[in-house]
């Protein structure tokens, strides 16, 4: 009898616990996979791995598109005053304009109802890419006023190549813009786009807006940037005793500054180079030719004025009398 006693009291306790628990704690209903979606997601991955990954859309054709809205909503991006029948005409390439005749072609109706008014972008195009390459020449020119002719012929060709120039395309949103036959849009089309792009601009708001636009995005893609990995020497020591005789100084004299580890597998060397007594620039290498040359080439960053320390150049939206963008601009 007492244990039973127990028992009850025990579970009388319990119960009101119980509902004291269930009056204050509410309870929230929580929405998990549903067992139908196992087998459908088993489904879907066995069939994507049978067909392959589906190739990529273009964004034109994905839901919420509207193509005038998107290039007058560049133009505003940008800050350009761009003229929206110039822009759409860059935007146009001969392949996109070949591949649409051939599938009107193939169409049942009459495609010659139906004109074809399309302007490629070939003229667009010839005017960008030479003011690019007169605005880079110029701007190299007057902000590295010491720079040796073919310093300067490397800088503008690599600002002006298709990876540098692809690459602000791309982040620009000029890739989703381009009327191309294929897609992902190949770099050379995407590269003569951005320079229609560059003329649609020129046309439309002059040279001085165009010069300011290629300093923002092209200009600044030098940030970071070695000389030489855009400009290869081969016998640096040559060029700078050419340099030091145009300024009358003498010729450079190597000396071993310091050494560490010569009797091991892993030697650093340390050579200087003075001219009239007084050192020009020093440089490591695992060997003293290595250490000498490299030495060479910090000597001719300091003289060309392309060193890691330099005063990096004014960018700012304000700087409307800057001296390199104003030339470039001019000529």
């Amino acid at each position: 009898m007492a244990s039973r006693y127990i028992v009850n009291r025990g579970a009388l306790t319990l119960g009101i616990h119980y509902r004291t628990a269930c009056r204050t704690t509410t309870f929230t209903q929580i929405r998990e996979m549903k067992r139908w979606m196992k087998s459908y997601n088993y489904i879907m991955a066995k069939k994507q791995k049978i067909e392959g990954t589906p190739p990529p859309k273009p964004r034109s054709q994905q839901p919420n598109w509207e193509y005038h809205a998107e290039v007058q909503a560049f133009s505003s991006r940008l800050h350009e005053n761009f003229s929206l029948e110039l822009l759409k005409a860059a935007f146009v390439n001969p392949c996109y304009v070949e591949s649409e005749q051939k599938r009107r072609e193939e169409l049942t109706t009459d495609f010659k109802t139906t004109a074809l008014v399309l302007n490629a972008n070939m003229e667009l195009r010839s005017q960008g890419s030479d003011f690019l390459a007169s605005f880079l020449t110029d701007w190299c020119r007057a902000s590295f006023p010491s720079l040796h002719g073919d310093g300067v012929a490397a800088v503008v060709a690599h600002l002006s190549g298709s990876t540098v120039v692809c690459h602000v395309a791309r982040n620009l949103g000029v890739e989703d813009l381009t009327m191309s036959a294929e897609y992902p849009v190949p770099d050379d089309v995407l590269n003569a786009t951005f320079m229609a792009v560059i003329g649609a601009l020129l046309e439309s708001s002059g040279a001085e807006r165009a010069a300011f636009f290629l300093r923002d995005f092209v200009t600044t893609q030098l940030i970071g940037k070695d000389l030489f990995d855009m400009w290869t020497v081969v016998n640096p020591m040559g060029l700078l005793m050419e340099e030091l005789a145009q300024r009358n100084m003498s010729a450079p004299e190597p000396r071993l500054i310091r050494s560490a580890g010569a009797s091991t597998v892993v030697p650093l060397y340390f050579v200087g180079l003075y001219s009239d007594k007084k050192l020009l620039a020093q440089g490591p290498g695992d060997t003293v030719i290595a250490a000498e040359e490299e030495a060479a080439r910090v000597a001719l960053r300091q003289l060309y004025g392309f060193t890691e320390n330099r005063r990096p150049s004014d960018f700012s939206p304000m700087e409307q009398q800057h001296q390199p963008v104003q030339s470039a601009a001019s000529s």
